[in-house]
């Protein structure tokens, strides 16, 4: 049985629906205060659709892009509209994604595909 879109979600599921391990959220949540999922009873993290959007949204910027974690952290609080016109300018599609790693080396083919777009599109510039 599927939850809802709207349902709260554990750290367990979204873990495994991000393809990272569960101290890698809680790492995010010191790293990103922006990240605040309710906390209940005995510190149960339960995430909201919001934080869903967020979390999708840093682990492409880290995993998918190649973004540090303060390069991260100061895109999303800028609201990332400049760098993500900017990418939309430059035909990367910068879409949001949770694919887990294709191969062992723990990136996917598709960011490996948007990492060489964005290179060939900064060397052009260049």
């Amino acid at each position: 049985m599927d939850k809802s879109t709207s349902a709260f979600r554990t750290i367990g599921e979204m873990a495994k629906m991000l393809g990272v391990k569960t101290h890698i959220l809680r790492y995010w949540e010191e790293q990103f205060p922006m990240l605040q999922p309710l906390k209940r009873a005995g510190g149960r993290r339960h995430y909201r659709s919001e934080d869903i959007v967020l979390l999708q949204t840093i682990n492409r910027l880290l995993n998918g892009e190649g973004y540090t974690i303060k390069g991260a952290r100061k895109y999303l609080q800028n609201g990332g509209d400049k760098a993500g016109a900017q990418d939309q300018a430059n035909g990367v599609d910068i879409g949001v994604t949770c694919a887990p790693p294709a191969d062992s080396s723990g990136i996917s083919v598709e960011a490996l595909k948007m990492i060489r777009n964005r290179l060939a599109n900064a060397l052009a510039a260049a």
